[in-house]
């Protein structure tokens, strides 16, 4: 899923390695210790002269508090500092995840730390002087939910996101009516090609909902959880990017009653011992009269071994010329890197799924043809696929170096072309983990894609586009040994004998997940180019994040217009670079010249959906839009699939918050 982000996402992943000093970094002392400190006095009343000490617990999902008294428990507690003074963090790693202790100033530059350890028990101490500039600490590998404030002595507390400039600046405001809720996670919604006022609602847990003109109906459309990996992840606190991620309706379902789904099932005979699960595309038939699906319709169409739990992608659409369009992650963990990630053309970055497009389909959005079979595979290759061509008789590597394509009948690989640019499901490549994608009413692709430490991005895909990953994270070059720095230089087109020297795209839309202190987002959600009734919405791409922390709901919806003349020509009018005022040691700002620019809309609601700030308090799964252009918010209250705050809110005129209205009604879920 998105939260890979989203993936616990939230920028969330690193390789195994220690991460290298970065060149602002100033270590005063750091050093690996074999236990914890003993006992822990009141800050206040310690001697000036010997070093304060806290003690903090690392785990993805946000800093733990153990000592003094007063951060016992505490989630990402407020360090109170005075200026002058020493001071000894000491942190234990708790999950077995990377993780490094940074201090930042207020313009979220890095001021001291220590270097990465992913040993769960495994400790670091850190030992430094306050300075009036400190502002905030975090774990880089993590930055949107390992961060906390620093409050020095004679400052009002921060909130968790620094002091710094504003980058999106407030755009629209709407209401959110909430049509359905009961549900776990929702992460899909679609209608079908057919003359039934319905919408279909995709719930993680393995569950198909269908909302009618009475509302949510109690019994599922299908529900094929038994066929579903079990959920959620003990190393990651429950969280989980797997599940059933994808739904789509042939576009003859009224007469054929046929549709897809995409989603994940556990290990078998086709996905090594040592991968997580397999990705599994399959088509389904409903019944005579369209009101269910028949589990036991099931048809196979293509397998992917994954090997690690997250980067799943997962959505699948109909694109305008009738083929099928399939997302697939990069295969998960870091830095698309390590077990199950192969090799690739460029030596400036190891690992490289999403730039490898000949031994694996991990990293790309596929394109297939579903009423046609070919070559022995339960599907044909349309025949301006970047890659069709002749057949490959081994039927394409794959295992623990490639995570290569499987499919058929599940028992055996598919036979593949011989090109060697690529396999022929390829439609574009060099993607992390597209979370999302939709089609504008002139046929236009645009998709997110998930980034890991810095950057998040909306790519307008065309056949047979590179869009960079893992050689660049958005606009910005990208390095597996320090994610937190992007390099400077990086090629901006592959190698001239890999696909011809073919151009790195950059994204249409990007934002950073930290700007001038400011947490904005750690998770992308793609979104529809709006042709509802909300008139300050049309014309203009609607999209959100997750949220702007892991543990805590704080969804965002965002608003960006295209360059008018789009897609043929046409200038940026208002860019990002347009929207910053001060210089980054970070990031490039002029690459951002050629970026669409950002609004963030501004939220009403009733009850507790929206914070007396604005700030939607519900993390943000996905978004839909249904046969009369309206969009619609699919959120949670959770960040596991686990309970039933899942829930579907229809965009309205500001205002215009509530519960439903025109026949929608919550009941039913799962």
């Amino acid at each position: 899923m998105a939260q890979d982000s989203a993936d616990q996402s939230s920028g969330e992943d690193s390789d195994g390695g220690d991460r290298l000093p970065i060149s602002r970094r100033s270590v005063m002392q750091t050093a690996a210790v074999t236990g914890t400190a003993a006992a822990f006095g009141g800050i206040a009343g310690a001697d000036r002269r010997q070093a304060q000490p806290f003690e903090l617990g690392g785990r993805t999902q946000g800093w733990e508090g153990r000592a003094p008294d007063a951060i016992t428990d505490e989630t990402n507690p407020t360090l109170e500092l005075e200026t002058g003074q020493t001071y000894v963090v000491i942190w234990e790693n708790l999950d077995g995840a990377p993780h490094d202790f940074t201090i930042l100033d207020a313009d979220g530059n890095e001021l001291q730390g220590t270097e990465t350890m992913n040993n769960e028990g495994e400790t670091r101490r850190l030992e430094f002087e306050a300075t009036e500039e400190m502002a905030e600490y975090y774990c880089s590998v993590h930055p949107g939910s390992m961060r906390g404030d620093i409050q020095l002595a004679g400052q009002d507390g921060g909130d968790g996101a620094g002091q710094g400039q504003q980058l999106i600046p407030t755009g629209p405001t709407v209401g959110l009516a909430t049509v359905a809720e009961g549900l776990t996670s929702p992460v899909g919604f679609e209608v079908a090609p057919e003359d039934q006022d319905r919408r279909f609602i995709v719930d993680q847990t393995g569950q198909i909902y269908v909302h009618g003109p009475n509302g949510l109906q109690d019994q599922p459309f299908m529900d094929i959880s038994d066929r579903i990996v079990e959920l959620g992840v003990e190393e990651a606190g429950g969280f989980d990017e797997r599940g059933l991620l994808g739904l789509a309706f042939h576009p003859d379902f009224s007469n054929n009653r046929r549709f897809f789904v995409r989603y994940s099932a556990p290990r078998g005979s086709v996905t090594p011992a040592t991968f997580d699960h397999t990705f599994v595309l399959a088509e389904f038939q409903a019944s005579e009269d369209l009101s269910t699906g028949n589990p036991d319709s099931e048809r196979r169409l293509l397998q992917i071994p994954q090997p690690q739990f997250n980067h799943n992608a997962g959505p699948i659409a109909f694109g305008p010329d009738g083929f099928l369009y399939v997302t697939v992650g990069d295969g998960g963990g870091a830095d698309d890197n390590g077990m199950g990630h192969t090799v690739d053309w460029y030596a400036g970055t190891t690992g490289g799924n999403g730039q490898n497009t000949v031994h694996t389909l991990l990293g790309g959005i596929l394109r297939i043809d579903v009423d046609n079979q070919e070559l022995g595979n339960p599907y044909a290759i349309p025949d301006d696929n970047p890659f069709a061509g002749t057949v490959q008789e081994d039927g394409g590597e794959e295992g623990e170096d490639g995570g290569g394509g499987d499919g058929g009948d599940g028992d055996r690989a598919p036979k593949q072309p011989v090109e060697v640019e690529g396999l022929a499901e390829y439609y574009a490549w060099g993607m992390r983990n597209p979370w999302g994608m939709s089609f504008t009413d002139d046929g236009q692709l645009l998709a997110a894609d998930v980034g890991q430490n810095l950057l998040e991005e909306i790519n307008h895909v065309q056949m047979g586009g590179n869009y960079g990953w893992n050689v660049k994270e958005g606009t910005h070059c990208f390095s597996t040994e320090d994610p937190s720095q992007p390099p400077m230089n990086c090629p901006s087109s592959t190698a001239g004998y890999v696909r011809g020297g073919e151009e790195l795209t950059d994204p249409v839309i990007e934002y950073p997940h930290q700007y001038g202190g400011e947490t904005i987002g750690i998770s992308i959600i793609a979104g529809h180019m709006y042709n509802g009734s909300v008139s300050v919405l049309q014309g203009s791409y609607v999209f959100g994040d997750w949220s702007t922390s892991f543990q805590e709901p704080g969804g965002s919806i965002f608003v960006s217009t295209p360059p008018e003349g789009w897609p043929d020509g046409g200038e940026v009018q208002q860019s990002l670079a347009d929207q910053t005022d001060m210089d980054s040691d970070i990031f490039q700002e002029e690459l951002w010249e050629n970026v669409w620019g950002i609004e963030e809309v501004q939220v009403q609601g009733e009850g507790d959906l929206v914070g007396d700030d604005g700030q939607l308090n519900r993390f943000i799964l996905a978004f839909g839009e249904d046969a009369n252009g309206e969009v619609y918010v699919l959120t949670t209250q959770n960040n596991t699939p686990t309970g039933n705050t899942g829930a579907v809110h229809r965009i309205v005129s500001g205002g215009g918050g509530g519960g439903g209205g025109g026949g929608d009604g919550g009941g039913g879920g799962s």
